[in-house]
């Protein structure tokens, strides 16, 4: 599958993958932070923004996605960045391509197992009826119902695309909700990533936790656990400046 991206910048590939329900564009103002030192690939993965939609949803082939991707272009190895979802993704494909990985960073999620938690926001979407929706404030009105926090509700409908022949959903709705238990899969118990890796957490997110810490050290020896100040698990919305210090400080 080849997904689509943006390219741009000069200096070694830096690539970041979303999370959930998201594109490419939630890393646009931390990428134009990063273009003076890095030719940075913003990606949006399978079922999500302008790539392709599939039945088949899971790390795996989001792993092999994103392999694909870097043949594509010619990359040996990169520096790779992923939030939630996409930090998943990322830590799937570290401990299964290794030489291909120079310094991973996740955001905000942990290598363990989550259960699913997204039932609401699931709902709230599936109940859109599209074919009468007639503004997007309309739909943000019905998304009120189930969803009450406005800052999801605007994030979640950037997804949400108009044409000539009215709304349409850029993620694959229908796909997401019956596969959203692949989300929240533990990484294999034995794999293991041995190069220098940063965990990036929200300090007000429960994400990543104390207990997390063994798990993250058994499959990524060279970590380092940082929490954000203020910031919950959208960490580069909340607290954009800060999560680019750090990816600089780390990246070198």
């Amino acid at each position: 599958m080849k997904l689509h991206f943006k390219k741009s910048g000069t200096g070694p590939p830096l690539v970041i993958l979303h999370g959930l329900f998201g594109s490419l564009d939630n890393w646009f103002s931390i990428g134009k932070e990063l273009l003076d030192h890095y030719t940075l690939y913003l990606v949006d993965q399978r079922n999500h923004g302008d790539s392709p939609h599939s039945a088949e949803w899971n790390y795996g082939v989001m792993v092999e996605d994103l392999c694909e991707l870097l043949d594509g272009e010619g990359l040996d190895s990169v520096y790779l960045m992923g939030h939630s979802m996409g930090g998943k993704t990322v830590m799937n494909f570290a401990v299964r391509y290794p030489d291909r990985v120079r310094k991973l960073i996740v955001g905000d999620i942990a290598p363990g197992y989550y259960p699913i938690h997204h039932q609401l926001i699931l709902e709230g979407l599936n109940a859109l009826n599209l074919q009468t929706l007639q503004s997007r404030k309309e739909a943000d009105e019905q998304l009120a119902d189930s969803i009450p926090e406005a800052g999801i509700r605007q994030f979640l409908l950037k997804s949400l695309s108009r044409d000539a022949n009215g709304f349409a959903w850029k993620i694959n709705l229908p796909v997401i909700t019956q596969h959203i238990e692949e989300v929240g899969k533990a990484l294999d118990k034995e794999t293991v990533y041995e190069g220098p890796t940063l965990f990036l957490g929200g300090a007000n997110s429960s994400y990543i936790q104390e207990k997390d810490l063994p798990d993250m050290k058994r499959h990524f020896p060279n970590c380092t656990w940082i929490s954000i100040p203020n910031a919950g698990h959208w960490l580069h919305a909340e607290q954009p400046q800060a999560v680019v210090a750090e990816m600089r400080r780390f990246l070198g």
